[in-house]
């Protein structure tokens, strides 16, 4: 009988924790994501002196802040990655219960330090950004309640899911935020289609989504701002996509060589949102194609993975995670490139930020543990058996 249920993949009794974790761990994702971390400090050694000295700081006062916090966050992904997924589960739906509350005061508690929207809040020695994570707990718990619709007398999970969905998307234009809620809509609207939502309803969601912008660009100055400043033909050569165009431009296949990087001076985010357009100008094509291929790595492995896992919970939580994480990085790469307009959304694990640090290493390690291979029998040997 608990062949049947769980299949015939040996387990080893007795076995310790850290050997079964290496084990079954997807060691490309994990390779990968140290990979990104330690060439966000390299880049970090680059961009991070210039703001450095305009803030009065010792000129690698932000890389070992970078060092500091990415090393808390590989600590914490390896430490989650280790847990199984009932125990990810329960720690996600408190981390997410937390961050919802810390985003519902943000308007009365929170600061904007001076850029436009109300997304911190100031702790004296850093900040912190609610946001951030609250999308790797928000796709755990949606995932848990699609797949709870799914059971016999289940909840209405996918109603649920998606009325948390809008709530919290409506909390973030607030701020305003429409990167970030635009991430949760794509979470949400992954995890439905993996369910089996109908192709229709997916497209009646993304024209209301379109149609939510459109308003947004009516009543939000914020919004329309960045948008007008997308669509114009001419780009300001003064602004930050103009300072970033140019750099990519100068930076051409190989780059104009280690710290002759001059963008830096000029780009006030250019070591957290244009992460890219230093590694462009420095190291090139090159660079920018290798750190494209590592986000790359890291969705594409994790999705082939969850496609032979048969726990529904797991694979919803895992695809949304994956594909989370991966339109994250891509955004960030677009607005550099001006394929997309200005989110200010960082680059996971290669942008500077302690919020942002700590989030990737969270949805990773969340990533990972939902990957591991386990004792169990995999979708294949559910559909073997019924043919029989």
């Amino acid at each position: 009988m608990t062949e049947m249920v769980h299949g015939a993949v040996p387990a080893h009794a007795g076995e310790p924790i850290l050997p079964r974790w290496w084990r079954t761990v997807d060691r490309w994702s994990l390779s990968c994501a140290m990979l990104l971390f330690a060439i966000g400090l390299l880049l970090g050694l680059a961009a991070s002196p210039p703001l450095a000295a305009r803030n009065g700081f010792e000129p690698f006062h932000y890389v070992e802040r970078q060092a500091i916090f990415g090393s808390l966050a590989l600590i914490a992904m390896v430490v989650i990655s280790m847990m199984p997924p009932s125990l990810v589960r329960r720690i996600a739906v408190i981390g997410f219960i937390v961050s919802f509350v810390a985003l519902l005061f943000l308007p009365i508690f929170g600061t904007d330090f001076g850029k436009g929207a109300t997304r911190w809040y100031s702790i004296g020695f850093g900040s912190i950004q609610p946001s951030e994570f609250l999308k790797p707990g928000f796709v755990v718990v949606a995932a848990w309640l699609i797949a709870a619709s799914q059971d016999l007398q289940g909840p209405p999970g996918k109603r649920i899911s998606l009325v948390l969905a809008i709530v919290i998307c409506g909390l973030l234009a607030m701020q305003p935020d429409f990167g970030q809620a635009a991430l949760i809509c794509f979470s949400w609207a992954v995890m439905y289609f993996v369910a089996g939502a109908p192709f229709l309803l997916l497209s009646g969601i993304a024209v209301a989504v379109i149609g939510v912008g459109a308003v947004a660009y009516q009543h939000s100055d914020h919004f329309a701002r960045r948008i007008d400043g997308f669509l114009a033909p001419d780009l300001d050569p003064t602004t930050q996509l103009g300072y970033a165009a140019n750099a990519i431009r100068e930076g051409g296949v190989f780059g104009v060589g280690v710290g002759e990087g001059q963008v830096k001076w000029s780009l006030p985010d250019a070591h957290t949102d244009f992460i890219i357009a230093v590694a462009a100008e420095e190291y090139g094509l090159v660079l920018v194609l290798l750190i494209i291929g590592l986000f790359a790595t890291i969705v594409l492995r994790s999705l082939v993975r969850l496609m032979r896992e048969r726990d529904p919970f797991v694979r919803l939580a895992g695809a949304g995670l994956a594909c989370t994480f991966g339109i994250q990085a891509m955004i960030n790469v677009s607005v550099a490139v001006r394929l997309l307009p200005a989110k200010g959304m960082t680059l996971p694990f290669v942008s500077y930020g302690g919020s942002s640090l700590l989030a990737a290493g969270i949805t990773l390690g969340l990533l990972l543990a939902f990957t591991r291979s386990r004792p169990q029998g995999e979708i294949g040997d559910i559909l073997l058996r019924k043919g029989r």
